[in-house]
């Protein structure tokens, strides 16, 4: 038994693997990136917070013309991000460390929150949710970019086992449904739902998360023996890639 906490467990895999997050082709565009420019775009001079950052958002809101604070746990995530802000000339990012659940930002100071492909490695979703409540301005925006499991136990349950075999630091995939009933609870009015199913090209996946071969080597036994409605789901193809459920939810402060 480790005896580490989860803190450290996402610190160490995302701290090693900033720069690949960073460049990742699979994080660097979509849909959803380009919804979040079209919100902020529609708030001239928005002070917006990136929470869990892997650069992606906080690049496409400063894009967009916002002043951005880029949020994580991981220092060398941070450095990350702002490397590559200088490199692309955006001087209108900062980073500040620290954890999702208790934010050192006073009450009501940002126009957006944005969170993308981060909260199913928080320990506490609604206690998050709370505090961007708390820091997001009566008339703002929370845009929650994630992966989410689907309703079906049977499909959530094999999601959340290769989840968990490929990255320690994985917590849950939640549903949509309990997406909806967390943001309710925080404070929020869930709106818009944009919903992709993005590919994950296996061998990326796996290094992305430097899978150890004896993980790896589960996973794709889980996959071997997956009852017929989980490989269908997920479409689940010879050499293990397969699909996700992600969606977008917009929310509004009630």
């Amino acid at each position: 038994m480790s005896g580490r906490s989860h803190a450290s467990h996402v610190v160490d895999q995302f701290g090693a693997q900033a720069a690949a997050y960073v460049a990742s082709a699979v994080h660097a565009g979509g849909a959803d990136l380009d919804r979040i420019a079209v919100l902020i775009r529609a708030l001239p001079g928005a002070k917006v917070l990136d929470l869990g950052c892997g650069g992606h958002v906080a690049f496409a809101a400063a894009t967009a013309g916002a002043a951005v604070t880029a949020y994580d746990l991981s220092a060398e995530m941070l450095a990350a991000v702002s490397a590559e802000a200088a490199l692309r000339g955006l001087d209108n990012i900062e980073t500040l460390q620290g954890a999702a659940e208790a934010m050192p930002f006073p009450d009501a100071r940002f126009d957006a929150v944005l969170t993308r492909f981060s909260a199913h490695h928080w320990r506490d979703v609604p206690a998050a949710l709370a505090e961007a409540r708390r820091v997001l301005k009566p008339e703002g925006l929370l845009v929650a970019c994630d992966v989410v499991a689907p309703e079906d136990p049977l499909l959530d349950t094999h999601l959340q086992a290769v989840e968990l075999l490929r990255d320690p630091s994985h917590v849950r995939d939640y549903r949509l449904t309990e997406w909806r009933a967390m943001l309710k609870t925080a404070g929020f009015a869930p709106g818009a739902v944009l919903a992709s199913r993005p590919r994950m090209e296996f061998a990326s996946w796996i290094a992305r998360m430097r899978t150890p071969p004896t993980q790896v080597a589960a996973i794709r036994a889980l996959q071997a023996s997956a009852a017929a409605e989980v490989t269908a789901h997920f479409q689940i193809e010879s050499d293990g890639s397969f699909l996700l459920d992600s969606v977008l939810i917009e929310a509004r402060p009630r």
